[in-house]
């Protein structure tokens, strides 16, 4: 065995619901030997990376439907705690939000948010420990003891895993903290990729390669509408991106090889109205080669991709030979082109982990039901987020819920 250190709460995952975590923790019980065991070489690199460098602390229209997952109690852990403005208002970060309700440090910096958790960490003497990689946890009497890759050694009264889940890698989160505990007996929830692209045939994008559009975008499966959203769509050369992409992306996982895209690009109006509006085009463009039919409607790679698949014909024909099959056949491409979902994104391009620990596996004040004294925050528990903030509002308010809680069950000291 080497080097044993000793800690009354020990928070593994130096990232946003573990800094949270430990605020919220030494705040509760001052008395505590509170210890940050982060992974990487320093903590919080992970928020750096968020918004954009900006750092999207929250969202102000918070409500259960931008919740996904198995823990029952998302929403009063959220409603419960401070908001992502107050608690960072007791740091000294002022923030703001923009008109769709994302709420940012007035610095637009994602380095102010990381440097007020860190300055709030020393002034209360937390303690970190970085570069252990906890392989092991053993029961200890009453606590635990946690096994570091190199050895080291904590032993502990309390532990909050707040260690992340699969997304983004090259930041610590490898899914490593996930498969430890189950190989305590945990059970987890189907893991994958979410608020991330989703994958399409790249013969099904031949020519639409760096196209964004504002569209309205349904997941579909069985001919069922599961959800839609609105917002610029993005298409690369094999998968189909942008927020309104992003916030589908959880569905992948219930519906595996079983599920559509399907993308109005005119939600505004309806199919006799667009009718009516290509005819109207066709008189206009008469004389124009057919590559130019929809270009005064959307960018040209666009309205030639649709153009082609409506009307199996030269592009160089003119506009004038469009027969009515070929103009409702453009209709319904417009209002309902649909792509099969071969997969989801990589883990290095998902924002965040759908699955990990199951609701089952915890009460309401995110305690272990099989370990008592071991609590859970932020991504590892199956809870996901739509994008704009929601996620690190989750990572905020568990931390925050879970750090209370264990402080509070400690005894203490004389």
């Amino acid at each position: 065995m080497g080097n044993v250190i000793t800690a009354d709460i020990v928070i593994l995952g130096g990232g946003a619901s573990g800094l949270a975590a430990a605020v919220s923790a030494k705040r509760t019980a001052p008395y505590a030997r509170v210890l940050i065991a982060e992974r990487l070489d320093r903590v919080g690199k992970k928020i750096l990376a968020t918004g954009n460098g900006r750092c999207n602390l929250s969202n102000k229209n918070l409500s259960a439907a931008s919740y996904h997952g198995s823990v029952k109690n998302i929403m009063e852990i959220i409603e419960q705690t401070p908001s992502a403005e107050e608690f960072f208002a007791s740091l000294g970060v002022v923030c703001t939000a923009d008109a769709e309700g994302r709420i940012y440090p007035y610095s637009r910096s994602a380095a102010s948010v990381l440097t007020a958790l860190r300055l709030k960490i020393s002034s209360l003497g937390i303690e970190e420990m970085c570069g252990f990689y906890a392989v092991k946890i053993e029961i200890n009497g009453g606590g635990f003891r946690i096994y570091s890759e190199d050895n080291s050694v904590i032993e502990c009264g309390k532990i909050i895993a707040a260690c992340g889940g699969y997304a983004a890698p090259s930041f610590g989160t490898d899914g490593n903290a996930i498969k430890l505990f189950r190989s305590m007996g945990y059970r987890t929830e189907k893991v994958c990729p979410a608020v991330a692209p989703l994958r399409v045939s790249p013969e099904e994008l031949k020519g639409l390669k760096g196209v964004r559009a504002k569209c309205r975008v349904s997941a579909v499966s069985d001919g069922r509408i599961l959800r839609a959203e609105k917002g610029e769509i993005q298409f690369t050369d094999n998968s189909l991106s942008g927020i309104c992409v992003f916030n589908l992306a959880h569905i992948f996982s219930e519906y595996e090889g079983r599920l559509s895209l399907s993308v109005d690009f005119m939600p505004e109006i309806s199919r006799r109205e667009l009718e009516e509006l290509l005819w109207s085009i066709k008189e206009i463009r008469s004389d124009c080669p057919l590559e130019d039919f929809l270009s005064g409607i959307f960018a040209k790679n666009l309205a030639v991709y649709i153009i082609k698949k409506a009307a199996a014909k030269p592009l160089t024909e003119k506009t004038s030979s469009l027969g009515r099959r070929e103009i409702i056949n453009a209709v319904s491409l417009i209002k309902a082109l649909e792509f099969k979902v071969t997969g989801c994104s990589s883990w290095q391009n998902a924002q965040v982990t759908l699955g990990g620990i199951s609701g089952a596996c915890v009460d309401e004040g995110l305690q272990s039901k099989t370990h008592k004294g071991i609590y859970f925050a932020g991504e590892i528990l199956d809870v996901c987020g739509d994008c704009g903030g929601f996620n690190l509002e989750w990572a905020w308010s568990s931390g925050i819920w879970a750090g209370e809680g264990c402080a509070k069950s400690i005894s203490r000291k004389g």
